[in-house]
C-alpha cells in the first residue's frame, strides 16, 4: 500500500500545538488594510484554533 501524502496547502496553513490542537491564522489580514482600523488589524494578527467540527478533516489532510 502506498504512503499517504500530506496535503501541501494545509501544511502551509496549519500548525500543531504541543497538546495536539491545530492553530490557524485569521483571514482578511493580507490586503486592503487601509480601510481597516488599527484594532481590527491587531486582532487579526493573533492565531486562532480550529473549530472542533473541522479537526477531524484537517488532521486527515495533515497526515504524514
Amino acid at each position: 500500500m502506498p504512503k499517504l501524502k500530506t496535503n501541501t496547502g494545509s501544511k502551509k496553513r496549519f500548525t500543531l500545538t504541543g497538546s495536539g490542537k491545530i492553530k490557524r491564522k485569521h483571514a482578511y489580514h493580507s490586503h486592503i488594510l487601509t480601510k481597516k482600523t488599527k484594532k481590527q488589524k491587531r486582532n487579526l494578527d493573533h492565531f486562532a484554533l480550529i473549530d472542533k467540527v473541522d479537526v477531524k478533516r484537517v488532521k486527515a489532510l495533515l497526515v504524514k
